[in-house]
């Protein structure tokens, strides 16, 4: 059994008929909804544990940002701009009191006391390439410390933009994304014209203390590399490792800086799904949930900051697997029936 709780967040966006925040207590079985202080009902879409009080937990929801001070049972709105949708949440790593989340329509909301009150960001705008059947929306942010701070944000379905003055304005990382899906094998088009909009289909991004200038962006097409901030990209071929290639979510581990994992699958609705780890910032990689059969596409994990040997992922249809001794052996356990579309997952 997990030694932490699990939290999982879905929401109703193709045919469900359960959404909401999920929590599975450390030592149980079971699932249970939380609601006290969340909208009804709840598209969760991002799940953020605070990393310096693991009390603190912020998700992501259609109607913006809560936060939870005892540890997800209750929730709260704080003062969060209304009209939009949060898709993601990060914690500055050396200043724990500035968060920020990631929104559609597209932007950048800052709190700097903790969670409390939060200002959207000027300047925080991204061509528009690709016309989609939804609005676009900042999947993933992260933070390089500095003085000013290097902020890099991965778009569905716009690419890559930074700002490397704290904040203060933004630049589009995406010419060389877009040059990139002139290869043959990096063309994809579903909603839209563009065979572009493959590459510009970002999930998640994620940057390391072990590579410095560098950025590690999962875009449909698979998994690619900047080494000069995001200005170009290379394509870190995990093909070679996986068959699966359609990366979904990636972290870096918290206990060991050169450790990523990624969520792998055939597409966005599948039927497979797997998770693969590095420990040489992506020169290799392996799969570490052996034993683990995913009936629907691989959409987020979770790395227990207190626990390295904890490590969880989420598919699309409600699977939950976990393992408690860095993946020799996996633990299966479904959310309820209904749950269509999960998004998000963290440990705590």
């Amino acid at each position: 059994m997990a030694k932490a709780d699990l939290f999982v967040g879905a929401g109703k966006f193709t045919g469900g008929t359960i959404s909401g925040l999920f929590r599975q207590s450390a030592g149980s079985d079971t699932w249970e909804l939380i609601t006290k202080g969340l909208p009804e009902p709840a598209s969760i879409q991002a799940l953020t544990v605070h990393p310096t009080n693991r009390d603190v937990m912020f998700a992501g929801t259609q109607q913006g940002v809560y936060r939870s001070l005892d540890g997800g049972n209750t929730w709260a709105r704080p003062d969060f701009p209304s009209g939009l949708e949060v898709w993601s949440v990060s914690v500055h790593p050396k200043n724990p009191r500035v968060i920020y989340a990631g929104t559609s329509p597209v932007g950048v909301v800052r709190s700097e006391d903790g969670g409390e009150t939060w200002k959207r960001l000027p300047n925080v705008s991204q061509p528009e390439r690709i016309k989609m059947a939804f609005a676009c929306r900042v999947m993933r942010i992260a933070i390089v410390p500095g003085t000013p701070d290097e902020i890099y944000a991965g778009l569905e379905v716009a690419g890559a933009m930074r700002s490397l003055d704290g904040g203060v304005h933004w630049d589009d990382c995406s010419a060389d994304l877009v040059s990139l899906a002139e290869r043959p094998n990096l063309k994809s088009k579903i909603q839209s014209d563009s065979y572009a909009e493959g590459m510009l289909d970002a999930h998640a991004l994620a940057v390391s203390d072990a590579a410095p200038g560098s950025v590690f962006l999962a875009v449909r097409m698979g998994m690619f590399r900047s080494d000069d901030k995001a200005k170009s990209w290379r394509d870190m071929e995990v093909g070679r490792f996986s068959p699966l290639t359609y990366a979904r979510d990636v972290r870096v581990s918290p206990h060991d800086p050169r450790t990523l994992y990624a969520c792998l699958s055939p597409a966005a609705r599948s039927e497979d799904g797997s998770l693969y780890r590095t420990t040489d910032l992506g020169q290799s990689w392996s799969r570490v949930d052996h034993g683990v059969k995913a009936r629907a596409t691989m959409m987020g994990l979770a790395l227990d900051a207190a626990d390295a040997n904890h490590v969880a992922c989420a598919s699309r249809c409600g699977q939950v697997f976990s393992t408690t001794d860095g993946g020799k052996s996996w633990r299966e356990s479904l959310l309820p029936d209904g749950v269509k579309d999960v998004y998000a997952i963290a440990a705590r």
